[in-house]
């Protein structure tokens, strides 16, 4: 039986990006769709223990690929699809397009990373995937082309086995990107704020991030973004599965040479 992908996000069911990314990966292996039934953003690696969870099965604009909405977070998407939904082997989960960066510390409290974290601790390699977004619709069918690149590696073995990566692309065309680089993540890319204010029910709190724009370390996956560059940071639970930095800095030529065809 051919191996699967499980596409999820945290953006919920009918998002742009998920779409976009299910259309391209649909063309590698059969593609299963398990997201969220509402936006799910900055839920992390959240999951639902002490409620039920409700699945859905939904109509797909895509032909031939199955789709179930989730009334829970992006971890239990998949969670529920690797356990119940899902039949026959997932080789790779799939997370995104996510309309906006995953850099940095924000990849602790995405629910897109947070979703591809749950297909790698269950055994999948696991991709998450995001474009900078700083008009609409932006360059989402770029980043669902390399995601699809990636995959395709990832399935035919080019890769090694059981490989989490969290990839990041600035929101220009292809003929502006100036290239791939294999980064870290950066330390430290926002301030966090309290705001305090009152309303007729009394007194609240809100929460508020700034992002810090620049970054001034090389290495990392804000400075690549900020300059032009995607970003590839290979990400992973044991110091002993980390993958080889050759073969990931060789993998960025190569994705480079075909994104730009």
């Amino acid at each position: 039986m051919k191996m699967k992908i499980l596409v999820t996000n945290d953006d919920g069911i009918h998002a742009d990006g998920l779409w976009l990314l299910v259309k391209e990966l649909k063309h590698i292996a059969p593609v299963v769709v398990v997201a969220p039934d509402r936006e799910r953003s900055a839920t992390g690696t959240a999951v639902t223990l002490h409620q039920t969870l409700r699945v859905q099965q939904v109509p797909s604009p895509e032909p031939g690929v199955e789709a179930y909405s989730v009334s829970g977070m992006p971890s239990d998407c998949v969670i529920l699809a690797l356990g119940k939904l899902v039949k026959g082997k997932v080789k790779l989960v799939a997370s995104g397009v996510n309309p906006g960066k995953n850099l940095g510390d924000d990849a602790l409290i995405s629910g897109t990373v947070g979703a591809a974290l749950q297909g790698y601790l269950h055994g999948c390699s696991a991709l998450a995937i995001s474009c900078d977004r700083t008009i609409s619709p932006g360059h989402l069918d770029t980043a669902a082309k390399l995601a699809a690149m990636l995959s395709r590696k990832i399935l035919s073995d080019s890769l090694p086995h059981h490989i989490f990566l969290n990839v990041n692309l600035p929101d220009l065309p292809i003929e502006q990107i100036k290239g791939i680089q294999v980064t870290r993540l950066a330390h430290k890319c926002h301030i966090n704020t309290v705001a305090e204010g009152e309303d007729e029910n009394g007194k609240y709190y809100r929460l508020d991030r700034q992002r810090i724009t620049t970054s001034n370390d090389r290495r990392t996956d804000a400075w690549a973004v900020e300059q032009g560059y995607i970003s590839i940071t290979p990400l992973f639970a044991h110091l002993y599965s980390r993958p080889s930095s050759t073969i990931l800095r060789n993998l960025s030529t190569e994705l480079m040479k075909e994104l730009q065809g």
